[in-house]
This record gives C-alpha cells, structure tokens and sequence, in this order.
C-alpha cells in the first residue's frame, strides 16, 4: 500500500460523499471521510440522513430535506469541485432520484455507487420500494458498484452463495448497465473472503483468510470511499480497488474493539 509520504505528494483528489451519517463514527459519513483522508483524497459531503447509531445498532433514521440534500451537493460542485463521487445510505425513492439528478450535475464525474440496504446490526437503511430505483436509476451511473451478497441478490434476482453466484450476479449488473462491479463477499460462507472485481475487460480476484471478529461495521463504506479516493487521484480502476482493498482489510485485523456490538475498523491505522 502506498506510504502517507507517498501519498501526500500525489495530486489531492476531490471525493464528493453522498451519504448519511453514522454517530458512532463506524459507518457512513465517518467512515468515508476518515477513508478518503487516510488515501490522499480531500473528502467533501452531502449529508442525506442523520442517523442515531452505535456499536449496537441504528437507533434513529432523521431523513434531510431534499432540497438541502441538492444545496450542499451543489455547493461544492459549484465552488470546490469533485473528481469522484461516492453514494452511501440513500434511504427512499425521492433521495435517489434525486442524488441520481446530481451524478448528472456533476457532468461525467465517476461515481462509486454502495448501494447500501441494511445496518450491520439488520436495520434497513433503504425502503423496499427504493431497490427499483437504485436498480434503475444507480446502477446505470456507477462507474463503480459495490455490492454485497444481500444487496447484489436484491437487484438481480440471483442467489449469491459462492464465487460463481458472485460472478453471476456481477456480470448480470454489468449488463443493467454498471461499468465495473466490485462483487463483495464477506457474506459469502467460507474460510477465505473473496472480493471480484468485474469489468467489460474481464475480472480480478481479491483474496484474504477470513478475520474471525465482530468488528467489522462500517467495512462497505469504508471499502467504497477508499475506491474513490483512487479513482479522484487518477490511479487505475484495478489499482485503486487494490489500494482500498489492501487498506481495509488491515484496518478490519486492527480494529480497536470499541463497543458492545459491532464495532468499527481502525481507519487511522497507517498513522500507527
């Protein structure tokens, strides 16, 4: 993985986070700023929803305004700029048309799209009658999609048990219009985890032996927002995902242990 030194010679990419709030600090709008940081980038945000969060569970959900959704979004694509934007929690049906309205705003900037369905802890962060619209609307824009197995079976309709499920339902999201899906598979059973990244040019696996803890909340975000801040810096596709990958799997073996429930990654962890 590259150095902080390293790092913080190469252009400061701009990461626009669209996505809601996590106030235990493990997921979400934490996370992806902490990320984003932690790879070089500069994290700006639109924050879609105040969530009552911690280790234990999602206590709250408080959707933000619409139009206060559009106006911080704006106002940093007006003024700041991106060269990457990232979606978390969306929620409803009006957030994602509307964040949909803003990926075209931002006028071909890439978008990774974390199409974000359920808490760690099993609370829906988006209304069933959402999925149709993030299949829709979402998938058509992401320059890169991250789903996990429950999310990746809720858009395609295909069972995701092992790697060929994961490739399956990969492939079937490249052709509902994504430009390269990374299929997670920390929901897959099994000793190791394996991640796959599709593209139209093929695929590559990303391997590790399984961490046997509960401290992984926040690992979607935080795995999402790190591809962006690659994506922003210029790197690669591959390379980027690589970089992020590598990233969170060292903050999942080094996470702190905060909490009664599932706590969070230590996202700091190249400062140490």
């Amino acid at each position: 993985m590259t150095s902080l030194v390293e790092a913080a010679t190469k252009p400061l990419g701009r990461v626009l986070i669209l996505a809601g709030s996590d106030s235990g600090g493990g997921a979400g709008i934490q996370a992806d700023i902490k990320a984003v940081t932690m790879l070089g980038g500069f994290a700006a945000t639109a924050i879609t929803a105040i969530t009552v969060q911690n280790t234990l569970g999602v206590h709250g959900v408080h959707p933000v305004p619409l139009d206060v959704i559009e106006a911080q979004a704006r106002a940093v694509l007006d003024d700041i700029g991106a060269d990457a934007l990232k979606t978390g929690m969306l929620g409803s049906v009006e957030v994602v048309e509307t964040v949909a309205g803003l990926i075209d705003y931002a006028g071909g900037v890439p978008a990774v799209v974390d199409p974000v369905m359920i808490a760690k802890g099993g609370s829906p962060l988006l209304a069933e009658a959402a999925v149709e619209a993030v299949r829709r609307l979402m998938v058509p824009r992401a320059a890169l999609l991250t789903p996990n197995a429950p999310e990746a079976e809720a858009l395609t309709g295909i069972a995701v048990l092992d790697l060929d499920g994961q490739r399956r339902a990969g492939e079937a999201l490249l052709a509902m219009g994504a430009r390269a899906v990374l299929m997670k598979g920390g929901h897959v059973p099994g000793e190791t985890v394996t991640d796959l990244l599709l593209t139209a040019d093929g695929e590559t696996v990303l391997e590790s032996e399984r961490v046997q803890t509960r401290h992984t909340h926040g690992t979607g975000c935080t795995l999402a927002s790190a591809c962006a801040a690659g994506i922003a810096k210029g790197l690669p596709l591959t390379t980027a995902v690589a970089e992020a990958w590598a990233y969170v799997a060292e903050a999942i073996r080094r996470a702190p242990g905060l909490g009664q429930g599932h706590g969070p990654l230590d996202h700091g962890w190249p400062l140490r």
